[in-house]
C-alpha cells in the first residue's frame, strides 16, 4: 500500500527556485528539557514557543502530552498563540502490546492535544524491540503500523525511527521494514535517529542512502534527528542533508539528555550561510540567531558556552596580537564568516599576550591618535597588573578607565576615606546573619558619610557606597549589580592567596564588567565596586 498524503515541505520562498528548503524542527521544549540541570515552566515553554515561531522554525515539538500534566496545560494554551506558520507537534510512542490504539491512552492523549502535527517514536532496533520490549519482531512492526494508521485519520504524522542507524547496521532488512510500516500506515516523514549519537559522518551518509532507496516506492520524505556522544551531531545532520534529508530535527544551543542533540543554531548558520544550495526559515535573514541563543540560555537558566560556534561571546573573539593585526587590515583573515550575519559582534581581548595591535583597535574611541608610545605603556601596565593576576576579557570597563589612567585622561570623581565592614552573626541560633558598611568618601571640597547594611559584606559594601554619593550624583540611583564572581589566583598560597573579583553592572541601557585583585577579598570587592562606578560617570 503506497501512501498518498503528500509531505509537508515547506515552499521556497525565494527568488532562486534551485535551492533546496531544509525544514527545521525544534524539540527543545521536549528532548531539550531531559538535559541536566534543564526544567522549563509551563511559561517557559510558551515564551519559547513563540520566540521560535518568531524566528520561522517550520515545527516545534511542544512536549509528551501522556507523561506530566504542564505539557498538557502547554497544548491547552497553545491555541492561543499565533504561530503563523510554525506547526506545532505532540510526541508520543506506538501503542502499547496488546492494547488497540484507539484505547490506548498515549495515542488518545496525541489526538486531544490538538496539534496540526503528531511526532511518534518507534523501535526499529530488532535488540531493541525483542529485549526491552519484549515484543516479536512481527509484533513490533504491527505496533508501528497500527499507531501510526490510527493517528494519520486525524493528523499530519511524523514517525522518528529510534535508533535507526544502530538497527540498520545490526539487521538492515528489518530496519528498512520498519520504516516501510510507518510509510504504508500513513506517516508523511520518516525522521531517521542516531539516539546514541555513536554513528560516523560516512555512515549516516551510506544509511540514509540506502533508506531512501527501500522506501522509493513511497511518497514519502526522510528527516535526520542526531545526538551528539561524539561531537559529530552537526557533521551528522548536514551528511544526511546532503544524501538526501529534508527536515533537521535538535534543539537550540543542543540541550539535551546526556551530551545533548545536535545544536540548531549551528545547523542553520551552516545550512544557511555555507551550504549555497539550501535554505532555511523560509530564507529569512539569520540575524537573529545570537538572541535566540541566549534567550534560551537564560530561559533555562544556564550559562552561556563561550566557545559556542557562530554565536558565542568568544566566537569571534581574537586576543593574539598577530591575530588582531591582521583583524584591522583584512578581517576574514581570522573569521570565517561577517559575525553580524547572525546577530553576533567582533571582540578584541587584551592580556599579556596581546600586541600594540590589540591595544589600538580598543583604544580607537579615545581618540589617542598614532601614539605608539602610549599605546607600548598601556600594554606594559596591562601585562603587570595581569602578572598580579587581573584579567580585563570580561572586564571591558576597567579596562576603560585603565587607558584613561596611563593616557592622563582619568578625573576621579571621589576619593576614598575610608570604608569599614562588619558582619556577622548576632544569633546562631536564631539565624541573625547580619552585614553592615560605613563609608566615608570626599567629593570635591565635600565630605561625604553614610552607611548601609547588606545580605552579605559585598551587598553592603555596594549599597553603601551608592548611598553615600547618590547626593552628588543622583545618576546612581541607576545602577545595580546583576553577577558577582570570585576565583582564587594562587591556590597553592592557601588562605592568603589572591582573589581576583569580577563584578557586573547595568544601569538598565548598558552592561558593564570591572575587576579586583587583592589578597583580601573585601578590599577587592571595592576595587571593583569602584571601578563600576567611575565608568558611569565617566561615561555620562
Amino acid at each position: 500500500m503506497t501512501s498518498s498524503a503528500s509531505p509537508n515541505v515547506p515552499a521556497p520562498t525565494s527568488s532562486d527556485a534551485s535551492r533546496t528548503p531544509i525544514a527545521i524542527y525544534d524539540t527543545t521544549l521536549r528532548d531539550g528539557s531531559q538535559g541536566e540541570g534543564v526544567s522549563f515552566s509551563l511559561q517557559d515553554k510558551l515564551n519559547i514557543a513563540e520566540r521560535l515561531a518568531e524566528i520561522g522554525i517550520d515545527f516545534v515539538e511542544g512536549g509528551y502530552p501522556l507523561s506530566n500534566e504542564k505539557d498538557v496545560a502547554f497544548f491547552q494554551q497553545a491555541r492561543n498563540l499565533d504561530l503563523g506558520n510554525t506547526q506545532l507537534c505532540a510526541f508520543g510512542m506506538t501503542r502499547r502490546r496488546r492494547m488497540k490504539a484507539e484505547d490506548d491512552p498515549g495515542m488518545q492523549a496525541l489526538v486531544a492535544a490538538e496539534t496540526p502535527c503528531c511526532t511518534m517514536v518507534g523501535k526499529t532496533w530488532d535488540y531493541h524491540a525483542t529485549e526491552v520490549l519484549g515484543a516479536t519482531l512481527d509484533e513490533n512492526l504491527a505496533m508501528i503500523g497500527e499507531s501510526v494508521e490510527y493517528l494519520a485519520r486525524h493528523r499530519q504524522v511524523l514517525y522518528d525511527a529510534e535508533h535507526f542507524f544502530d538497527g540498520y547496521k545490526a539487521n538492515p532488512a528489518y530496519a528498512i521494514e520498519t520504516l516501510r510500516a510507518a510509510a504504508a500506515a500513513g506517516a508523511q516523514w520518516l525522521v531517521m535517529c542516531d539516539t546514541n549519537g555513536g554513528t560516523l559522518p560516512e555512515e549516516i551518509t551510506a544509511i540514509s542512502a540506502a533508506a531512501r532507496e527501500g522506501l522509493a516506492d513511497f511518497n514519502v520524505e526522510f528527516g535526520i534527528h542526531c545526538h551528539n556522544d561524539c561531537e559529530l551531531a552537526v557533521a551528522n545532520s548536514l551528511a544526511a542533508v546532503d544524501a538526501g534529508a529534508l527536515q533537521v530535527q535538535g534543539t537550540i544551543n543542543g540541550i539535551g539528555e546526556r551530551c545533548g542533540n545536535v545544536d540548531l543554531i549551528a545547523v542553520i548558520a551552516n545550512l544557511g550561510l555555507k551550504k549555497k544550495n539550501y535554505e532555511v526559515l523560509g530564507d529569512r535573514p539569520l540575524t537573529s540567531l545570537t538572541e535566540l541563543s541566549r534567550f534560551v540560555y537564560e530561559t533555562a537558566n544556564l550559562q552561556w558556552r563561550g566557545g559556542q560556534p557562530f554565536v558565542g561571546q568568544s566566537a569571534f573573539a581574537h586576543k593574539g596580537g598577530m591575530h588582531v593585526h591582521a583583524i584591522n587590515k583584512a578581517a576574514k583573515t581570522y573569521e570565517h564568516i561577517d559575525p553580524v550575519l547572525v546577530g553576533n559582534e567582533r571582540r578584541i581581548l587584551v592580556s599579556e599576550l596581546s600586541g600594540r595591535s590589540n591595544i589600538e583597535a580598543i583604544a580607537g574611541k579615545h581618540n589617542l591618535g598614532d601614539d605608539k608610545e602610549l599605546m607600548n605603556q598601556i600594554l606594559a601596565e596591562v601585562v603587570r597588573l595581569e602578572n598580579q593576576g587581573f584579567q580585563f576579557e570580561s572586564a571591558t570597563a576597567s579596562f576603560d578607565l585603565l587607558i584613561k589612567r596611563v593616557s592622563g585622561k582619568f578625573e576621579p570623581h571621589f576619593e576614598t576615606i575610608k570604608y569599614r565592614v562588619v558582619a556577622g552573626n548576632r544569633d546562631v541560633t536564631h539565624d541573625g546573619s547580619f552585614a553592615e558598611a560605613i563609608i566615608k568618601l570626599k567629593v570635591g571640597d565635600t565630605l561625604w558619610f553614610d552607611a548601609a547594611e547588606g545580605h552579605g559584606p559585598v551587598n553592603a559594601l555596594d549599597a553603601g557606597l551608592r548611598k553615600a554619593l547618590t547626593g552628588a550624583y543622583p545618576q546612581l540611583s541607576e545602577i545595580s549589580l546583576i553577577d558577582y564572581k570570585v576565583r582564587v589566583v594562587d591556590s597553592a598560597a592557601g588562605t592568603a592567596a589572591s582573589i581576583r573579583v569580577n563584578i557586573e553592572s547595568t544601569d538598565g541601557k548598558e552592561t558593564w564588567g570591572t575587576i579586583g585583585v587583592s589578597d583580601n577579598i573585601i578590599e577587592a570587592s571595592w576595587q571593583a565596586l569602584v571601578d563600576s562606578v567611575e565608568y558611569k560617570l565617566h561615561q555620562e
